[in-house]
């Protein structure tokens, strides 16, 4: 294994569920430049504004980790609305990202994500983020972190990725239900997931893999794929042990917040 980071925890907490969220139009104030490293939460398959709403209500309301300071939709057609709710606060600025073709494939869905990332860089001159993806979000932020090196895009400091399917969903039954284009990359032998892993990651960027025992979509096995993509001097991974603990529930599990909130604003190395 290297160098690699390899940590299996146990935790109990309960699911917390909550909504926080607005739609929007274009906002055409000049520039902004905002102080702290911002960190971009990206939904997964079938996501929305909840997806990320109450994780992101309680690192602000309850933590005081930092503020919700952007929102961002892409429409159906990839055009993008962004919605500023810093105020002037200096504060990390927490990002959201809401695709409304939530069942795109990786590479349509990477490249709305990369516009975002772009506008972000134009508009608010955010030079450098961090990244959190839930399920397939974690794929994205991983092929967004691998394809989108320059200058007209913020570098990725941090990646984290919460149950993430990297060697794809094992469920027959899963894709007897969903047919879609992400579904179909979403296969363990689909050519989506086959070219993810012959990219280069950059081996600057320090990653974090979380996944769950209880998880039944995106399994350990599947989870753990990540080990064979990340350099190993930059790989971190926790497995919680939780038969409890399933796919839609990770991002409201409070032991999750905090692994994030060591990772990104805690550990230095």
């Amino acid at each position: 294994m290297g160098n690699k980071h390899i940590i299996t925890m146990v935790t109990t907490s309960m699911l917390v569920f909550g909504v926080v969220g607005v739609l929007y139009m274009p906002n055409k104030t000049k520039s902004e430049f905002y102080y702290g490293e911002p960190t971009v939460f990206i939904h997964g398959y079938k996501g929305t504004v909840n997806s990320f709403g109450s994780m992101l209500h309680r690192f602000e309301k309850k933590y005081g980790w930092g503020n919700k300071g952007l929102v961002y939709y892409v429409s159906k057609e990839g055009r993008i609305r962004d919605y500023n709710l810093n105020r002037g606060r200096n504060a990390p600025t927490f990002v959201q990202i809401i695709l409304e073709n939530n069942r795109a494939n990786f590479a349509d869905s990477t490249e709305w994500v990369s516009s975002v990332l772009h506008h972000m860089k134009e508009k608010y001159q955010m030079e450098s983020v961090n990244i959190v993806g839930h399920s397939m979000g974690g794929i994205i932020a991983l092929k967004y972190a691998t394809e989108s090196a320059g200058n007209d895009y913020p570098k990725v400091n941090k990646l984290i990725t919460i149950g993430s399917p990297f060697d794809g969903i094992y469920s027959e039954e899963y894709f007897r239900l969903h047919r879609d284009p992400a579904a179909i990359d979403l296969k363990p032998d689909s050519l989506a997931l086959q070219l993810l892993r012959e990219g280069t990651f950059p081996s600057d960027i320090d990653v974090l893999n979380i996944g769950s025992t209880g998880d039944v979509v995106a399994t350990p096995k599947s989870v753990q794929a990540l080990r064979m993509i990340i350099p190993s001097g930059n790989f971190h991974e926790i497995m919680i042990e939780n038969e409890k603990l399933g796919h839609s529930a990770l991002h409201e599990n409070k032991e999750v917040d905090k692994m994030i909130h060591s990772f990104l604003w805690q550990d230095d190395g």
